[in-house]
């Protein structure tokens, strides 16, 4: 009888143990995914003119920053310069330049109109904290189920610009030596602290 107690208990951890996510390697089986939000206005630009004032408080209810990137969908009639110059004029008061192309959307531009895009992209690690496989019994030495949720969300939530965790960003194609060689300098031409000599210390209280 004892021994079939015990059958059954190892039996029953062997079971939890296979139960929730295996993590078998160094590398986290959690990592932070990337998805974009395509966000779309459409505004009339006939004449080549654009209401400057709708496009700003589009933007401005956006709360448009850094890592957002603006387009412009020209449609199938096409658009004046002007119309690109004006959006291109609002984007740059938020610090952002426009993008080269446009994202797909739904449904065509009307004629006479031009379509602004703002694409926002986000960083989630989904399905975590993970606490779906317990932490003993461990006969295979597995890491945690949560391992690598803390690191990846915080990475996720810090980044300044998600699509840099999909592309990465290259270096300048341009360096100036000039720049890069100003720290150097500025530690060469200090002073010494030892060169006027030590400063006398004394115990004693003034007088």
């Amino acid at each position: 009888m004892r021994n079939t107690k015990s059958f059954f208990l190892i039996g029953l951890c062997l079971t939890a143990s296979a139960c929730g996510t295996q993590n078998r390697g160094l590398e986290s089986v959690h990592q932070p995914v990337v998805s974009r939000t395509d966000y779309v206005l459409d505004v009339d630009a006939s004449g080549g003119r654009l209401d400057a004032g709708k496009v700003d408080g589009w933007f401005e209810s956006l709360k448009l920053g850094y890592g957002d990137r603006v387009s412009v969908d020209i449609g199938s009639e096409g658009y004046s310069t002007s119309a690109r110059e004006s959006v291109a004029a609002i984007a740059a008061k938020y610090g952002l330049l426009l993008s080269n192309g446009a994202p797909i959307t739904a449904g065509n531009v009307a004629a006479g109109n031009v379509r602004v895009i703002v694409s926002r992209a986000k960083a989630s690690v989904p399905g975590c904290p993970d606490w779906s496989r317990p932490s003993e019994p461990n006969f295979n030495s597995h890491n945690a189920s949560n391992y690598g949720c803390a690191i990846n969300s915080n990475l996720a939530a810090m980044v300044a610009d998600p699509q840099d965790l999909v592309l990465g960003r290259g270096g300048e194609s341009a360096s100036d030596a000039s720049t890069s060689g100003k720290a150097i300098k500025s530690y060469r031409d200090r002073k010494p602290t030892g060169e006027q000599g030590l400063k006398n210390e004394s115990s004693k209280g003034g007088s």
